[in-house]
Parts: C-alpha cells; structure tokens; sequence
C-alpha cells in the first residue's frame, strides 16, 4: 500500500486559479540554488550509459529539459529529449510515437530506458510503462497529474468539459492495469500548475518525495536532481 503525504486527506482538491500562478514566480530562486549545489549534484554516483528520456509538460518542448538532460548527461547516462516537438496534451494521441521512441532507444542501447516525465510529460511515461514495461527500467515524474486528468490543472481550460470526461473515463479503464515497474513521484505542495493531490497515486504502488519548489521550478531543483541522479542507479523496488 503506497504511503500518503501528512495531510493527504485533510487537504482540499481544488484545482489551482489564475490569480495564484504569479506564485510560480518563485521559479528564479532555483537557478542560484543549483550553482550553490553544484559540487554536490558532480559528486552523487555516476551513470554507465543507461539510457534515459525526459518528456516535457503540457505546451512545452524538449527546450524544457535541457538543463536536466545536461547535467545526466554530465553524470554518464545517455539522455534524450522525447523528439517530438511540442506536447499538445493528447495522451491517446502521443502515445504510439512516444512508445516508438523508447523502443527504438531501447533496442539501440540493449536495455530498458529510464523514463522522466515533467506534468503531463508524466502522465504518458506512466502510460508507456503500463503498455510496455520490457521496455522501461523505471518511470520517474516531477508534478504530474494523476487524478482528474487535466481537471485538477491550470491546462484544464484548453479542454472542454466533454473531452475532460472522455479523459476521465479512459484513465478509469486504463487504471485496471498496474504499472508494474519502479514508479517515482516528485510533488510539491507550492505548486500553482497542478494541484498537488492530484499528483499522489493511490492506484500504484507509488514512492511519493515531496519537494519545495514550484511547479515550473521542479525542472530545475536541486533537490530533484539528486534524487533523480541517485534513483537511476538505484530504482526503487515496485
């Protein structure tokens, strides 16, 4: 049974509003953490070739995580963006090439890939594991959406309320199969995008790591890319 965070139930799950997002602001403190974490971040055990994707978030592009991919590929692992340009938020949609990706990455590296997914990036790193775990080493997410779909999320305005049920419906019929590799979720409870519950899995056997950082911040803090570097050499169990 998949621990819940402290006060999991007694908080509310409302989705975040646009007069709260000019909170995610706090996003330009991250930057000087990193360059004060950086001899740290260098020394945490180092990589051997694993192959890893990041997937980007709603909207976003691998532009998004560059920094990321950088500092594995710093550490010895063989990172990649997802090459497909901008996440226009059709998990149905994205899945086949996403799983395309991994595969061909896969077969070429003649292991499993390590799958990151920031937001709805997640949300389908999560699906490929579900779909095809022989090709995925472990799924780690950093603000991702599992409950509601894009009900609980600032992106639920891109969608109207028929698609949001048809979504809701598909994730109800998808959730009776398990995810049967390593799942990793990073959430935060400063986090103006998605609402932070909707980040916690009851569904799966779930390591949720609660962080400080904003929703756009969780691409690039310190504390997530420790944890990050340190479960790629060490994926928990499922």
């Amino acid at each position: 049974m998949t621990a819940l965070p402290a006060g999991y139930h007694d908080a509310p799950l409302v989705p975040p509003t646009r007069e709260n997002v000019l909170a995610e602001a706090w996003v330009v403190r991250e930057l000087p953490r990193l360059l004060l974490r950086s001899p740290r971040l260098l020394r945490v055990p180092r990589g051997e070739g694993e192959p890893v994707m990041v997937l980007p978030g709603h909207s976003s592009t691998d532009a998004w995580t560059v920094p990321l991919r950088a500092y594995l590929r710093r550490l010895g692992y063989d990172a990649h963006g997802w090459g497909l340009g901008r996440n226009h938020g059709d998990v149905a949609a994205l899945l086949p090439p996403v799983t395309e990706q991994v595969e061909v990455l896969a077969r070429r590296a003649g292991r499993p890939v390590h799958l990151l997914g920031w937001s709805l990036g997640g949300v389908i790193a999560r699906e490929v594991a579900r779909d095809r775990p022989d090709l995925v080493a472990q799924v780690i997410t950093y603000g991702t959406p599992v409950v509601g779909g894009p009900a609980y999320t600032l992106a639920r305005e891109s969608y109207t309320p028929e698609q949001i049920s048809s979504i809701l419906v598909r994730v109800a019929e998808r959730e009776q199969v398990p995810i049967p590799v390593p799942v990793t979720a990073f959430f935060s409870r400063r986090d103006r995008v998605v609402a932070w519950r909707a980040c916690i899995d009851t569904a799966n056997e779930v390591d949720h790591v609660e962080v400080s950082s904003t929703h756009i911040g969780l691409g690039l803090d310190p504390d997530v890319w420790e944890d990050v570097a340190r479960r790629l050499r060490q994926p928990p169990d499922p």
